[in-house]
């Protein structure tokens, strides 16, 4: 049995979903195992293109059995919207190839309201939320009051624990924020809209991973997001609401005693964030116009501009050592084919200091880039499929940055097609 993570070196978006369905032919299950919708997975390939929320992006696979793991934030209505979605576009999802945890929590109609409610109290400090209901989901689901997929086939008993729940959540709503209370007509509404639909997919997890390890079968872990918005290691208070980490994988998945025998972190070649908070490499004006345009930089869940800037070595060294990351794909190269220089960020200034070393959170927003510029290629690469067919100037970057950031550059991906890819 063999499993493999893919993860987010940076701030998300790096390119996880291209990656993972490049990939996951390989393997028998894909699963994944954090997070909810607040982020999307890019995919382009024969059925087209897709973006992902909730739906393992091992499901254009026929042979693959895509898992959606207890640790992942199931929201009813947009899981039933996006399987939907992906239906109409020629793909088969039954309950043989297709699979949700009975203990992944549900995320519950309120949630998405109170995140709402709280960026609007926040005003100009809130953390940059999707609006998708995951940091009120998290703190509900540590403060066990939510209810579990699994507890969707007995309506009585489900009711009869979510009614309690949503009482005390009424309190919030309504003395916190003056917003209008939930009411049980409601709940029994989305029940019958959404969770109904979920039944046939629900099952125990631990006995299928337990079952797909007798039977040596491969599992690859889909990640969301980066390991710098990792609730315990990302740029506090600006991080999701759950561990990004791959060590986190087993655990979210439902089998805690799987290893992980490769970790491939996911990193572009230059660097981009979606939301709040320090991002050191950033441009602004009409360098990042361009950088933005030449990338497509919009966000796939919420098609806001992505902040960008140049390559940071200092973030991706520590993203590295976060995820403990085997090996690393370098997407996006093609983008930068405009460029007759491209700055790279190798040190941050911090006050007075000099550092190589990413900083404690809140030393972050003093933290100013040192960079330094090397030599651009000057020509479309996006045909290439061999490293050594790639402009001098091109293998130079990609050998500068491994060389940096202290692992190995197995995959170079130069498009968005699955099969724009160089493997080294």
């Amino acid at each position: 049995m063999s499993n493999c993570a893919i993860v987010g070196i940076n701030w998300g978006d790096e390119g996880k979903g291209r990656m993972v369905d490049l990939i996951c032919a390989d393997y028998d299950v894909v699963v994944r195992y954090q997070g909810g919708g607040n982020a999307g997975h890019t995919v382009i390939n024969e059925y087209g293109k897709f973006a992902l929320h909730l739906l393992p992006s091992g499901i254009f696979h026929k042979d693959v059995v895509s898992v959606i793991g207890n640790g992942v934030a199931v929201d009813p209505e947009n899981l039933i919207k996006e399987i939907e979605y992906v239906r109409e576009k020629g793909i088969k999802l039954t309950p043989d190839n297709f699979k949700v945890s009975s203990r992944a929590s549900l995320l519950l109609p309120w949630h998405k309201e109170l995140d709402c409610l709280e960026e609007q109290r926040l005003a100009d400090k809130k953390y940059g939320s999707t609006k998708q209901g995951i940091a009120p989901f998290y703190s509900d689901k540590y403060q066990k009051k939510t209810v579990l997929a699994g507890e969707i086939l007995d309506e009585k008993a489900f009711f009869e624990h979510l009614i309690p729940i949503m009482e005390w959540k009424n309190l919030t709503l309504e003395k916190v924020y003056g917003a209008e209370p939930t009411t049980v007509e409601q709940l029994k509404q989305w029940y019958n809209d959404y969770c109904l639909k979920l039944l046939p997919y629900i099952g125990d997890l631990e006995y299928f991973f337990d079952n797909a390890k007798d039977f040596d079968k491969d599992v690859l872990f889909e990640a969301q997001l980066g390991a710098l918005r990792d609730i315990d290691f990302g740029i506090h208070p600006y991080t999701t609401s759950s561990s990004t980490i791959a060590a986190y994988a087993p655990i979210g998945a439902g089998l805690p005693s799987l290893k992980l025998d490769k970790i491939i972190g996911v990193v572009k070649a230059y660097s981009t964030c979606v939301g709040e908070g320090p991002f050191t490499s950033e441009w602004f004006g009409e360098e990042a116009e361009k950088l933005r345009e030449a990338g497509g930089e919009f966000g796939a869940k919420t098609g806001r501009p992505r902040r960008v800037g140049a390559f940071d070595v200092v973030a991706t060294r520590y993203g590295v050592r976060m995820q403990g990351a085997t090996e690393i794909a370098l997407t996006k190269m093609d983008v930068l084919s405009y460029m007759d220089e491209i700055p790279v960020c190798t040190k941050y200034k911090v006050g007075d200091r000099i550092t190589e070393k990413f900083p404690f959170p809140s030393l972050l927003p003093q933290a100013q880039p040192i960079t330094e510029n090397l030599p651009g290629w000057k020509t479309d690469i996006s045909g290439v499929r061999r490293f050594e067919d790639l402009p001098k100037e091109a293998q130079d970057y990609v050998l500068y940055i491994e060389k940096q950031i202290g692992c190995f550059i197995k995959y170079i991906s130069v498009g968005p097609e699955r099969e724009s890819i160089i493997i080294r």
